[in-house]
């Protein structure tokens, strides 16, 4: 995980001390497990990790998910995200956020398309009103989503990863 998100998890959580689910909840164990799925897209999310704050702090969790998408999205999203101008798709709300990204790699044998990923970063549990600054939720839901999205994107070899930028674009499409 980035320094920024890092960072954007003390928004999120309100907390600067994390556990996590176990030591092969990695971003290496989830490319390995995403390039079996390939090619077939999956219905629900896989997990690559869960986030939750230190036993002395509120309860919190935070689910990182991927899932291979058909191709590019189509529709317009739910009212309450913002979409974003990065990879084929950044989705925010002020409770979760996905970015949908294109990776060509060797690590997909025999493939000449590409595979369309979705990294989310969503606050589990009981669905509770998001509280403080809606727009600094948004950027940091986001920010997680990409750190994981990019870290993913090098795991997996992606071309140009997977066309993501170094920093998170913060800006609406």
């Amino acid at each position: 995980m980035s320094a920024d998100a890092s960072r954007a998890l003390k928004v999120i959580t309100g907390s600067s001390r994390f556990g996590t689910t176990a030591e092969k909840s990695t971003v290496a164990q989830a490319a390995k497990v995403l390039v079996e799925a390939w090619p077939l897209s999956t219905t629900g999310r896989e997990d690559i990790c869960r986030v939750y704050t230190a036993a002395d702090a509120p309860d919190f969790e935070l689910r990182i998910t991927w899932r291979l998408a058909d191709g590019l999205p189509t529709g317009a999203p739910a009212p309450k995200f913002t979409v974003l101008k990065m990879g084929e798709e950044t989705l925010a709300a002020a409770d979760m956020a996905y970015v949908q990204f294109a990776c060509r790699s060797d690590r997909f044998a025999g493939s000449t398309t590409a595979a369309h990923i979705v990294i989310g970063a969503e606050r589990w549990g009981t669905p509770k009103e998001p509280e403080g600054d809606v727009e600094a939720l948004k950027d940091a839901y986001v920010t997680v989503a990409h750190s994981f999205s990019l870290a993913m994107a090098e795991e997996l070899r992606c071309e140009k990863n997977g066309g993501l930028p170094a920093r998170p674009v913060l800006d609406p499409a």
